[in-house]
């Protein structure tokens, strides 16, 4: 009897430790302990050898959109296997904390600063009970990647201060607090004393190690592209707006041979809708803006996905890969991942969807 019950173990122990090799976008995708990734929202950053998949843990139900939990770690060494390695960041149980559990904590993000060599995180913040008004940027830090990540501080960035502008542009495409030119510039009017609204973000570090922080802004009518410190905790206070009034969420940005790409999409809740991409010259833009990146059935709706990282594909020179989330906001903890491969033509970028695929389809 002992045998029997020992071999049902041994082969309990064995399904869960399913591995991998191929995405499977949209699929299940199970950790090394043969449960769901939990890491909604996510981004990922590298580190010794790993990375680190950080992202909104959710639970079941209608309730599962809000943080009960907190920010959910993953590692792996292939991209295909994932290890659990537990909450990064925990939310508060002290109602009066920016980060009380309950809370709206999105789209988590995790860089490295080489000079105070610490992990910092940045995420979308809602206040307790207060909806989606307070429109905070919310700042964590850790020693280790797996963390325990400490809260610092949440806020709105670059209060009182006003974009920054190429000697190029137009003075008809300056912002005008005395007469906004628009239903979005009045946004920023009224929010300059207190600072910008934060929503829908991403970070990205550039080659010479600055930081900026991208993120959905003035009613979530226009993106905004903000430097931020050295130590990564802060705003510089110079930043810039990108497609004014066209209503952009869910940024991921990054750069090959020296040009800088985004990916977001539009505003529709919870639903999908068509993505859309920009490039530019220089982080400061301008940046164009070039459609739908998305090809072939489903692409109208992003194959039913929304963005949230773009990924630099492991030994592979000027590869990277889309990360995006399938959203089930009636029971949230079943959100599902769709990664796929981006494709380069001179200098435009094509999203295609597969059902399986590996790395080895980036030459």
């Amino acid at each position: 009897m002992s045998f029997v019950f020992f071999t049902l173990i041994a082969k309990n122990q064995v399904f869960s430790q399913e591995t991998y090799q191929d995405f499977n976008p949209g699929k299940i995708w199970k950790d090394n302990n043969g449960v769901h990734i939990n890491a909604h929202g996510g981004g990922i950053v590298y580190s010794k050898g790993l990375y680190y998949w950080f992202g909104e843990h959710k639970i079941e139900g209608e309730k599962g959109n809000t943080a009960q939990v907190g920010v959910h770690c993953y590692s792996s060494k292939d991209l295909y296997n994932w290890k659990d390695e537990g909450i990064a960041l925990k939310v508060s149980d002290d109602l009066k904390s920016d980060i009380a559990k309950g809370c709206i904590l999105e789209r988590p993000k995790v860089v490295y600063n080489k000079k105070t060599k610490k992990f910092v995180m940045w995420f979308h913040l809602e206040l307790l009970g207060k909806g989606y008004e307070a429109a905070r940027a919310g700042v964590a830090t850790a020693d280790k990647a797996t963390g325990p990540y400490t809260f610092v501080k949440s806020y709105r960035p670059n209060a009182d201060k006003l974009p920054f502008y190429t000697a190029q542009t137009p003075e008809s495409e300056k912002v005008n607090c005395a007469k906004p030119a628009n239903k979005s510039d009045g946004f920023f009017c009224r929010d300059l004393p207190g600072g910008q609204m934060a929503r829908d973000m991403t970070v990205f570090v550039d080659d010479d190690g600055k930081a900026y922080h991208i993120f959905s802004s003035e009613e979530n009518f226009t993106l905004h592209l903000a430097e931020m410190t050295p130590d990564y905790l802060g705003h510089t206070g110079k930043f810039i707006r990108i497609y004014v009034g066209q209503q952009t969420e869910a940024p991921a940005i990054f750069k090959k041979d020296g040009i800088y790409y985004m990916v977001g999409s539009g505003c529709t809740g919870w639903a999908p809708n068509p993505a859309r991409w920009f490039k530019a010259n220089s982080i400061f833009g301008p940046w164009t803006y070039m459609g739908n990146p998305c090809v072939g059935p489903g692409a109208d709706k992003t194959f039913g996905g929304q963005s949230t990282y773009i990924l630099p594909a492991p030994g592979k020179k000027d590869a990277f890969i889309f990360m995006a989330d399938k959203w089930e906001p009636k029971n949230a903890i079943d959100g599902r991942y769709l990664w796929l491969p981006i494709q380069f033509d001179d200098n435009k970028i094509k999203i295609e969807w597969s059902d399986k695929w590996n790395l080895g389809v980036f030459k």
